[in-house]
């Protein structure tokens, strides 16, 4: 079954290109970002991991960890590296798992329990439904979840951007309205009633509509 938002996703153990981790041990008290491939040695993939290695430090800076999965081994994805940094001019610099039993694109609702229990022999179309991304808060709780089809290459620009107004909106009770970036006016929810939101947010707010209460981003 395929994870819902809220739930608290599953820990596993795994071999890794940087050794092997149980994941909520290893996720400690940062986010992650838990980013899913069908195949290595495929283009779009390898366009992917190259852009996440160079925003690797925009992650860090948002105490974010990276984590990537393909369902093949870890020493495919090793020589696969050489490869991704000749296309991008990275290499990745975050731990890769090598999923060949298929056992975590089960456990995370990529494939389906009757997939086999080997990625050898699969192809890269029997594998299209592991292009997902999981971003999962310290308490690994799952945030957001997106699917990505194989020919369409993954916006980490916008991941940030959702991952900015996640831990925005998890320390203050406000919201973030279409296309909102760092710095624009958010949204004071509905739990907060006005009595509240004047002991909040003394400076005020705009209210185009009734149910709509816009107010400058909090700083701290």
């Amino acid at each position: 079954m395929a994870l819902q938002l809220g739930q608290v996703v599953p820990d596993f153990e795994a071999d890794t290109t940087e050794g092997p981790i149980r994941f909520h041990e290893w996720l400690g008290d940062s986010w992650g970002i838990l980013f899913s491939h069908p195949k290595d040695f495929t283009p779009i993939c390898t366009t992917e991991l190259g852009t996440m290695a160079g925003l690797k430090t925009e992650f860090d800076r948002r105490n974010v960890k990276i984590l990537g999965l393909s369902v093949d081994p870890v020493s495919d994805h090793t020589q696969w590296a050489q490869d991704i940094k000749d296309v991008t001019g990275y290499a990745p610099n975050y731990p890769l798992i090598g999923d060949s039993e298929l056992k975590i694109a089960k456990a995370y609702g990529m494939l389906p329990a009757d997939a086999g229990d080997s990625s050898q022999g699969r192809t890269p179309a029997d594998n299209q439904t592991v292009r997902n991304v999981f971003v999962i808060a310290p308490d690994k709780t799952l945030k957001l979840l997106l699917t990505y089809p194989m020919t369409t290459g993954r916006n980490f620009d916008e991941i940030l951007r959702v991952i900015d107004s996640l831990q925005l909106t998890v320390k203050h009770k406000v919201a973030t309205p279409a296309n909102w970036k760092q710095g624009e006016k958010v949204v004071i929810t509905g739990a907060v009633t006005d009595e509240e939101a004047r002991q909040k947010f003394p400076q005020g707010w705009e209210t185009p509509k009734p149910y709509i209460r816009l107010v400058d981003q909090p700083k701290d």
